[in-house]
């Protein structure tokens, strides 16, 4: 069993916390479960499952703790629930482990222990869209920083594409992939986006305030997967200089096409069309309503579906 403790966030997960936990494979010294108010049966799986891992010597810790941000949850997480494992990672609920990555874990984190200068791991994420395995238009694989050594990394504070970065040490890339296979609905899945988008349009409004001046140089100063921070940048300084509008076109075209989005077949016409043209049209629309009526998006809450 690897010195482990791995954190994840929940709002009605029932769907999809069995899964992620039981694809540890038993490796994960304790599951730390920080929920927002789930009203379905995510505290009752959660219930029975540490008293599977009971069994075998690990556990499950369920706590409750009101929503602000994504990335406020999983640092109240880190600092609220006592962890003393050497090793922290990150999971969403709709996340898995595959095979081979359970085992590239159990054989490289224990000799990773030994070196004092790594500190984070970047592992390979697969989407999944209505079971199917989204390989195309430039979509895998999305290389993510997941483990980091206790007291080494934290969740950066922003409302869009927050990622874990660390304050010290070097990081190190595994192989093998893990998967996001979310099994809630496509209703789900656009009411989910709707709601970024007004995330998104408020992050595009603070993004030359002070505050993201202070978090462009805090983010200088830290580690993070060189693949997130160069999306970001492509996205902040190239991306949103373009037209209005325009850019969905574009961005759809790049995808579909030019990056091979159609060879992923029905399900990922679907998912291209809705991710790369639709939701970022909609972030559009909705910046120009704003700029034209000088409205401020309000900030937003959790999550409702």
């Amino acid at each position: 069993m690897i010195d482990l403790s791995v954190i994840i966030l929940t709002k009605n997960e029932e769907k999809n916390i069995e899964k992620c936990i039981h694809s540890f494979c038993g490796i994960a010294k304790r599951f730390i479960v920080v929920d927002s108010g789930s009203t379905d049966n995510t505290k009752g799986i959660c219930e029975k499952i540490n008293n599977e891992l009971c069994s075998v010597g690990s556990k499950l810790d369920y706590y409750y703790h009101k929503w602000s941000t994504y990335a406020a949850q999983f640092n109240w997480g880190l600092e609220n629930t006592d962890i003393d494992t050497n090793w922290v990672m990150r999971m969403d609920a709709d996340e898995e482990l595959l095979p081979e990555l359970v085992e590239e874990m159990k054989k490289r984190i224990p000799s990773i222990e030994k070196d004092e200068e790594i500190n984070g791991i970047v592992l390979r994420r697969r989407v999944y869209f209505m079971g199917k395995w989204i390989k195309h238009g430039g979509r895998y694989p999305e290389k993510l920083l997941r483990i980091f050594r206790r007291g080494t990394g934290l969740c950066e504070d922003r409302l869009m594409d927050e990622h874990l970065i660390l304050n010290s040490g070097k990081i190190v890339e595994f192989s093998s992939d893990f998967k996001d296979n979310n099994q809630k609905d496509l209703e789900w899945w656009t009411n989910k986006h709707n709601w970024y988008s007004n995330r998104e349009v408020l992050d595009y409004q603070l993004s030359f305030s002070e505050k993201a001046k202070v978090d462009n140089r805090i983010e200088k100063k830290s580690c993070s997967s060189a693949q997130a921070k160069m999306k970001r940048k492509i996205k902040n300084k190239g991306y949103y200089r373009l037209p209005k509008f325009l850019r969905a076109h574009i961005y759809f075209i790049f995808r579909y096409y030019i990056k091979l989005g159609f060879l992923d077949g029905p399900e990922g016409r679907i998912f291209h069309f809705l991710q790369a043209y639709w939701y970022r049209f909609l972030v559009d629309a909705k910046l120009f309503e704003c700029e034209k009526k000088g409205i401020r998006m309000d900030e937003q809450g959790e999550l409702k579906v």
